[in-house]
């Protein structure tokens, strides 16, 4: 069963090719990822890396996490259900208001 790693602190012209590679020095990597701005589609410095076994996912975290890369440390942990992205509703307090909330008549 494959394990999803969470990689942030990427440089920002890093490939979803050169991200297997990289990764593929702890093991067999079942996909790769980089994650890509909305608005211009420009890489964000941030990925995901599923991994084939636990063991190589905790191989490729003891290998990777603090390890520079064109000059950046990577931070590579496991990635969970808690660890979404807080954009939109998942990172509002209850009481905050959005355009989802506001008071008055929907169209």
């Amino acid at each position: 069963m494959s394990k999803r790693l969470s990689v942030s602190n990427l440089p920002h012209q890093m490939t979803g090719d050169e991200l297997q590679a990289l990764f593929s020095e702890a093991g067999a990597v079942a996909s790769a990822r980089i994650i890509n701005y909305l608005h211009n589609r420009e890489p964000c410095g941030f990925g995901f890396v599923a991994m084939q076994t636990q063991e190589e996912s905790q191989k490729a975290i003891a290998m990777f996490n603090g390890r520079l890369v064109e000059g950046r440390p990577l931070a590579v942990r496991e990635d969970s259900a808690q660890s979404k992205c807080s954009f939109g509703r998942r990172g509002r307090k209850p009481n905050q208001l959005s355009a989802d909330n506001l008071p008055g008549e929907r169209k």
